[in-house]
């Protein structure tokens, strides 16, 4: 029989500060006491309570501020978490994370189209707005644009955990992303097939939302296997 883990100090101290963020009603951005008084209130050394908040940090409960403070980071009510340490992905790992993508957001779409009323679609329709003044330049910008319009998509779907899932993909391989955009070297077509998947949201067609989706997730995903086999690239 193996040995069960005993929790260490710190994997105590890191429970202990969730429970103080949770029992005292802290919400995003709210200020926490300073590390003198978080070490005091539970009689620890200050490095062992930084050891925890570099924990704490690393998955976006907390944010440490130089020179400010220690916040409740943005984070603290998510499930599903993108991991901190992802540096180079392999071709296999990309292309399965795209094919998540396919399985997971077309559906998105269709219940985004389902559930989303007219004053919820604003965020999409201004996000489109803005990847639309960046088509001839600012690949950076238009690439942000581009990724807030699927996360404000599955946002519109009313899942938060699968929302959160999508988010975290992104993050993933934001990079890869940025390398598609330089590739597929066809800015004005994702624009119009965005703009597509929107139009059928807006017309609350569920069944066309999805196909489009998934239709202009399978191009993306295309050109990153054209991309893996080409030697020239």
């Amino acid at each position: 029989m193996s040995e069960v883990t005993r929790p260490t100090l710190s994997d105590a101290l890191t429970e202990r500060m969730l429970e103080l963020i949770r029992t005292g009603g802290h919400r995003p951005g709210d200020r926490l006491p300073s590390t003198r008084e978080l070490s005091q209130r539970f009689a620890v050394t200050t490095p062992t309570l930084r050891e925890a908040l570099r924990r704490l940090e690393a998955t976006g409960a907390i944010e440490m501020r130089h020179g400010s403070g220690i916040y409740v980071g943005t984070d603290i009510e998510r499930v599903v978490l993108p991991n901190p340490n992802m540096r180079e992905m392999h071709a296999a790992q990309l292309l399965e994370l795209l094919g998540a993508r396919i399985v997971i957001e077309p559906p998105l779409a269709a219940m985004a189209a389902h559930n989303a009323d007219p004053e919820e679609l604003a965020p999409l329709k201004r996000v489109l707005e803005e990847a639309g003044r960046h088509l001839r330049g600012h690949d950076a910008l238009l690439h942000d644009a581009n990724m807030s319009f699927h996360r404000a998509t599955a946002r519109l779907a009313g899942n938060s955990v699968l929302h959160e899932v999508v988010d975290s993909l992104l993050t993933v391989h934001g990079p890869e992303q940025r390398e598609i955009l330089q590739i597929f070297d066809d800015r004005r077509r994702d624009y119009d097939e965005h703009l597509a998947i929107l139009e059928a949201i807006e017309a609350r067609d569920a069944a066309q939302a999805e196909e489009r989706m998934r239709a202009h997730l399978v191009d993306v995903k295309t050109v990153i296997e054209h991309r893996l086999q080409s030697p020239l690239m």
